[in-house]
């Protein structure tokens, strides 16, 4: 069973534990504030109701009368004294008892003890100008609480954005190395004043795309050595064999070293191809009608459908090798008709076999890798490699399907789509730039 995934954005996840921290910070710092404003409060009220109290008694002490004056509400020994203070007169001493309600009002209480033994009590109600003042400083923690969540939810959602914007643009600058542009600098890319850990991560692929610069280049130098080295040897085996008596090992020979010798010069074209260093030689050709010249040359079998001819600016030879190397995978991994179709500027080819494997429709053609175990003896898998970089030096997209099976007993079979560029390369392997009234 999957887990379901939530994808959310850094700005987000940072604005949102900003705003979690700020109300956290903000409930704990009203209820502190609340809670001390409270006790201040009460404390001052019972200061108060006892001075009151105090004064009562001084005036009731001072009219020696057996009530004391109903001014200020004293009472005798009234008997809704709370047992708190009754326990505290015991002991000879003035006290004073807060009694707790629902309603959030509560009651103050002070008693003293009178010389003839009796309780003097005043009794009032929390007063209202204080009741409303708490309630006042309530309102402003909610606000202020309030204005800190969305004050740090916004502060989240800068800080955050700034760091999502680098993030972008480092991952937009890593996808274009993935894709093989080596020449984009993840640090230059994502830019800014401010230095923090994007940088690092910057500095780090850029550090990581330098050293696989450097491994592929040493790679290819390699190869471009060995096949160059192999040249002359194969080159003379090949000249010795042609020398060799007429029979059927002298064929076999013969036959393994012209093999050898295409797959060194294949090796090496590859070589080459991958140093980027290749140029296309332009030319002003009638797509279908060369393709079907040349197919023609080819394989006078395969049949040449021309939906829509289009002048191109192209490499005659460079497209040529490309047509050649399709219709040869056709022909050795593929099976009968192959059909070519070009529309306007896109050149398809296409087999009734079995299709191209996995692997090559997921990852794209390499270099040695045929695909099945079948056909071994029978091609090195350089032949698309070569045809991929020969699109890339002509500034075309080379994609490769599987055509699904149709009616009639169509099997499918596999398509290698060209797609041609609009604009040609220039000398130097960019293209050109159309002002605004061209490219209209």
């Amino acid at each position: 069973m999957r887990r379901l995934a939530l994808r959310t954005g850094v700005r987000w996840k940072i604005s949102i534990a900003i705003a979690a921290v700020g109300a956290l910070i903000a409930l704990a710092l009203s209820l502190v504030v609340h809670n001390a404003a409270r006790v201040s409060m009460l404390e001052n009220a019972r200061e108060v109701q006892l001075e009151r109290l105090l004064f009562a008694q001084r005036l009731y002490e001072a009219a020696n009368t057996k009530k004391p004056s109903p001014k200020f509400g004293a009472k005798i020994n009234d008997p809704s004294l709370p047992a708190s203070l009754r326990r505290r007169i015991r002991d000879n001493r003035r006290a004073t008892h807060v009694d707790e309600y629902e309603d959030g009002v509560p009651d103050v209480w002070a008693a003293v003890p009178l010389a003839n033994g009796d309780v003097l009590s005043l009794h009032t109600r929390f007063a209202d100008r204080s009741a409303t003042i708490m309630g006042d400083l309530d309102r402003a923690l909610i606000i202020g609480s309030v204005s800190v969540v969305f004050g740090g939810s916004a502060l989240g959602v800068l800080i955050g954005g700034q760091l999502s914007r680098r993030l972008r643009k480092a991952a937009a600058a890593a996808g274009k190395v993935a894709q093989g542009n080596t020449e984009v600098r993840v640090r230059e890319a994502v830019g800014g004043v401010v230095r923090d850990e994007t940088d690092e991560l910057a500095r780090a692929v850029d550090a990581l795309t330098d050293a696989l610069n450097e491994r592929i280049e040493a790679e290819r130098r390699v190869t471009a050595d060995i096949a160059h080295e192999l040249r002359t040897p194969v080159t003379g085996l090949l000249t010795a064999a042609e020398l060799l008596p007429p029979g059927r090992p002298t064929e076999l020979v013969r036959d393994r070293a012209q093999a050898m010798r295409t797959l060194v010069e294949d090796v090496l074209e590859v070589a080459t191809l991958d140093g980027a260093s290749e140029r296309a030689e332009l030319q002003e050709l009638q797509l279908g009608e060369f393709v079907s010249r040349r197919v023609r040359l080819l394989d006078p079998e395969i049949t040449v459908r021309v939906v829509h001819e289009s002048w191109v600016s192209t490499d005659p030879r460079r497209l040529e090798r490309i047509l050649g190397n399709l219709l040869g995978n056709a022909a050795k991994h593929g099976a009968a008709p192959v059909e070519v179709t070009v529309e306007g500027r896109v050149v398809r080819v296409r087999d009734h076999g079995p299709g191209f494997p996995e692997a090559l429709l997921r990852e794209g053609p390499s270099r040695f890798r045929t695909g099945s175990s079948d056909r071994s003896g029978r091609g090195h898998g350089l032949g698309l490699t070569i045809a991929a970089g020969q699109a890339r030096v002509l500034g075309a997209r080379l994609t490769f399907r599987n055509a699904g099976p149709g009616g009639g007993g169509d099997t499918g079979g596999a398509v290698a789509v060209l797609w041609l560029p609009e604009h040609a390369p220039t000398n130097t392997g960019s293209f050109p730039v159309l002002r605004q009234a061209e490219s209209g």
